[in-house]
């Protein structure tokens, strides 16, 4: 029988000290307080959600179109939601879906004048909310360490393969039938 460190779950895996948990704490609360604000306001003022906002705002950041593995690796949505969230999107007539030209195998996304409409009329309170909740109580010493902060952490959990490049968990397929051997014998 093997003794396992104080700090250890019965897993091995090493707690989080005090100081960790606080971090990852108050980080989790920071984020879920301001994601509420900005997903009210969009609803409020645009009607759309916030991945909506992200893809609408992605498109009109590059020059208008990207391909869907493109915007999948850009936000963290799952493939299906991303589908069914530009379906949305598309049927509101704010984007476009369509074979790309030089790619058949890529789907490529275009944001419509409406769709750059509403990102315009949404922005200026979206700018607002983030300025008044994350910027406001932050010196511009504080912006920039956060900044620094933010990029290694994310570039960090970005290393890993896209989003896209996983493979798709497949479904099972019909039950078959039990080997002959583990039927009933006679």
């Amino acid at each position: 029988m093997s003794a396992t460190h104080p700090d250890t779950g019965a897993d091995g895996v090493e707690a989080l000290d005090p100081r960790e948990l606080g971090a990852y704490f108050v980080l989790m609360e920071a984020v879920s307080l301001l994601q509420h604000q900005v997903e009210q306001q969009l609803r409020a003022e645009g009607d759309i959600s916030y991945v909506q906002f992200q893809l609408l705002a992605r498109l009109a950041d590059a020059d208008g179109q990207l391909t869907m593995t493109q915007l999948a690796d850009g936000v963290v949505y799952s493939r299906s939601g991303l589908t069914h969230q530009a379906g949305l999107l598309e049927k509101a007539g704010l984007i476009t879906r369509g074979p790309h030209p030089d790619d058949h195998r890529a789907i490529l996304v275009t944001i419509t004048g409406k769709g750059r409409a509403l990102l315009g009329r949404v922005l200026p309170g979206h700018i607002q909310v983030t300025r008044r909740l994350l910027l406001d109580p932050l010196t511009d010493d504080d912006l920039h360490h956060l900044g620094d902060i933010m990029t290694r952490v994310r570039d960090h959990m970005r290393a890993q393969p896209p989003r896209s490049a996983a493979p798709r968990r497949r479904r099972p397929g019909p039950t078959a039938p039990p080997p002959a051997a583990a039927q009933a014998r006679p």
